[in-house]
């Protein structure tokens, strides 16, 4: 007993102690004040919520030591002296102009009083706050104001189905029923329920990544529907993160700066908004890190996931949906990022989020939930509400238990430890069929149709009511969500050297790998083995050195053909994020994309020629050498295009690498060196390898001051091979675009 009143004792000293500390950093902040008993002076209004955050730093222990300190304390007398609730119960003043898009708004709120001007003012180190997870401070993203978007799901009923296509019949399958909801600028809005529920078909529609097929209801933005505009002012998370993994964070945020930002600002502009992100984000101590994959080590898993909120933050978007952030994070990495949202949310965005099954301390960040089960709504409201509601219908939890825990239970149709309203036990009295009970208890399909039933009973009206009240904003600003004009970040040539340079950064990795340069090299060494010094004018040294050409031919036609093949299948996650959010062209892109290949390609070939030419003894000539580089770069540059097409028509590696294999294995039958008389119902064959028109080429550079025909085949003037190449230099990457243009990028 008298250790437990000791124990009790000290608490009491240092809570004692916490409260002089607060009394005194008030009375600091407010000399002029007479009342010595509340210690907070009379404004005549809330406080903002930094000076909030303000005054609970100063009254931390932490703070009040050394500045090495980096842990922020919290007590339970300090949070009873301070109501946070009531600080932070006034809606936000906001007001706020662009000059870009021409437009003002205004919605009123609480007052700030004179003696807190000064919070209005530029930050200083001081009013810098920590980041508790990486130990450094971080500041504050200085961007344009946010265009304020309120977001309704309104019905009549947000539906969505999908055909599912078999073998004789097709099936259509509810995704969404009878969704209803809104959430407007500072808010959060999660969308919860287990997996399968629809939860990220809900997103997807909410940001207008799905249009086909066409969703029932109605979702507008400021009373108007979607338009490609919003493009520029919705940011979307996806829920795997799509990044290249060879590049830095801030190269890939820089990037995406430059991309995406509007084209008055300028190239310096947009770096500095890319460098403010990630002090914002915390990752100034990672940001010379690669990003890192599946087989490249680089940044850690919340560090990744930052960098996907930063891609999309570094617009300032009105509108942020993230589809579940924290899948596969600790909780502490989880909690991280949900704050950082909620920080975001604070500076008038709309912020939509789906979870899958957060901690408590997660849950009670968010403002508003949706609560999904089946494709169908069983809760909408704040956040804190969702337990009070379900107890009012006679669910509730029978131990202490995680409220969204409880909520995926009740979604899931599981209500172990969960009381049974008295309607369901009824049914299981009466034991009507196997349907309605499992075990003495009612079955989940049951306690689905209760829980749709009650909301539509209780709450659906009333939400629906709620949704018809006019939006507090200008009619003007109404307007400019709906408009069809698209604006690009940057001018086509900017696009093509952005993404061009980006390309060279990435893939320099893989070109300069020394396992490609050690396989070039060693065939070039073997070949040079195999026909050492075979160069002579007889008709012998001419059939042997013949097979070698063709060989360079084959080789330098297979090789770029298998390279380019996953050009777009590799990177159309990456393709479909990007495009979907208007970051460039597609003809900018594709040119970029094919274009920075080339110099790598061009590469390898001048090593394996050096090697092999002189070591076979081939003609010693300075023209002869030349010539038969260029011939095989244009082979090259023919075969990589062949690669591009069947890429990106098939979209698919394992069906586009059979393709590409009976299509090299015909043209290097048709090259003409294993069949010299070709049927002539196809011989028409030939003339489509680029294989026969290459290998005609070399015969041309080497033989044609010995003689005109080597073995059947006439020695031309090569104006109809190079002629003949240049139609699939250009026809190919045509049919490539023309194939992306086409198709669906969603995968």
């Amino acid at each position: 007993m008298e250790r437990a009143n000791t124990t009790t004792g000290l608490q009491r000293t240092k809570s004692d102690q916490m409260e002089e500390t607060m009394m005194a950093s008030m009375n600091l902040k407010s000399p002029g004040s007479g009342d010595s008993t509340g210690g907070v002076p009379d404004t005549g209004g809330t406080l903002s919520r930094k000076s909030s955050k303000r005054l609970l730093t100063a009254a931390s222990p932490g703070r009040s030591g050394s500045s090495s300190r980096r842990y922020l304390r919290k007590t339970r007398s300090a949070q009873v002296k301070l109501d946070l609730e009531d600080l932070s119960s006034g809606a936000a003043l906001s007001r706020a102009s662009s000059a870009s898009l021409g437009f003002s708004f205004s919605f009123t709120g609480f007052t700030m009083p004179p003696e807190e001007m000064a919070d209005t003012g530029p930050f200083s180190d001081d009013d810098i706050p920590e980041d508790l997870e990486v130990g450094t401070r971080k500041r504050r993203v200085e961007a344009e104001p946010t265009l304020p978007i309120y977001l309704k799901a309104r019905i009549h009923n947000v539906t969505y189905k999908v055909i599912i296509k078999g073998m004789t019949s097709s099936v259509e399958k509810d995704i969404l029923n009878g969704i209803t909801g809104s959430v407007g600028p500072g808010e959060v809005l999660a969308l919860m329920g287990p997996s399968g529920s629809g939860k990220t078909t809900l997103l997807s529609l909410l940001g207008g990544r799905l249009r086909e097929p066409a969703p029932g209801g109605s979702i507008t933005y400021n009373d108007q529907p979607y338009s490609k505009f919003l493009k520029s002012r919705v940011g979307f998370v996806t829920q795997d993160d799509v990044l290249f993994p060879h590049l830095t964070v801030k190269e890939t945020l820089t990037y995406a700066a430059r991309l995406r930002l509007p084209k008055t600002l300028t190239k310096q502009e947009k770096e500095k908004r890319a460098i403010d992100v990630i002090y914002e984000l915390g990752l100034e101590r990672c940001q010379d890190t690669m990003i890192g994959g599946s087989f490249v080590r680089g940044v850690s898993g919340g560090e990744r996931k930052r960098v996907s909120i930063g891609n999309e933050i570094i617009i300032n978007p009105s509108v942020l949906l993230l589809d579940e952030p924290t899948s596969g994070l600790d909780s502490t990495t989880a909690l991280r990022i949900i704050e950082i949202i909620h920080d975001i949310a604070e500076t008038g965005k709309t912020v939509i989020t789906t979870i899958h099954q957060p901690s408590s301390r997660l849950f009670h960040k968010f403002d508003k939930l949706i609560l999904l089960g089946k494709g169908s709504l069983l809760f909408f409201g704040k956040a804190s509400e969702a337990m009070p509601y379900f107890s009012s219908i006679g669910c509730s939890p029978l131990i202490a238990m995680n409220p969204a825990e409880f909520l995926l239970d009740l979604a899931n149709g599981n209500i172990n430890d969960v009381t049974v309203p008295s309607e369901l036990e009824d049914r299981v009295q009466m034991g009507n069929s196997d349907r309605e009970t499992r075990n003495g208890k009612p079955s989940p399909t049951v306690i689905h149709e209760y829980l749709v039933e009650a909301y539509e009973t209780l709450v659906a009206e009333n939400e629906k009511k709620k949704l018809m009240a006019p939006i507090p904003i200008d009619e003007e600003l109404k307007t400019r969500v709906y408009t069809s004009k698209r604006e690009w970040g940057a001018s086509w040539c900017q696009q093509f050297s952005i993404l061009f340079v980006r390309g060279l950064k990435e893939r320099r990795h893989d070109y300069f790998s020394w396992l490609r340069i050690a396989q070039v090299l060693a065939t070039a060494v073997i070949l040079g083995l195999l026909w050492w010094q075979s160069g002579g004018d007889s008709p012998q040294d001419i059939q042997d050195q013949v097979g070698l050409l063709f060989f360079i031919a084959v080789f330098w036609g297979f090789f770029p053909v298998f390279t380019a093949i996953f050009t777009f299948p590799q990177e159309r996650a990456m393709l479909s994020k990007e495009r979907a959010a208007d970051m460039y062209r597609l003809s900018a892109y594709f040119m970029a994309r094919t274009t920075s290949d080339l110099p790598l390609d061009l590469f390898l070939p001048v090593f394996f020629l050096l090697v092999v030419y002189f070591m076979a003894g081939l003609r010693t000539s300075a023209g002869a050498f030349f010539l038969s580089m260029l011939t095989v770069f244009l082979c090259i540059v023919a075969a990589q295009g062949l690669g591009l097409a069947i890429g990106a028509t098939l979209m698919d590696i394992k069906r586009a690498t059979t393709l590409a294999s009976v299509t090299v294995m015909t043209f290097m039958l048709a090259g003409g060196y294993f069949v010299k008389k070709v049927p002539i119902f196809i011989s028409w064959l030939r003339y489509l390898s680029f294989n026969y028109h290459t290998y005609k080429l070399l015969l041309k550079v080497q033989y044609e001051h010995i003689t005109g025909e080597i073995e059947g085949m006439q020695i031309s003037s090569g104006l109809r091979e190079v002629t003949a190449l240049l139609f699939m230099v250009v026809g190919y990457r045509l049919l490539a675009y023309l194939s992306l243009r086409r198709m669906k990028l969603q995968p």
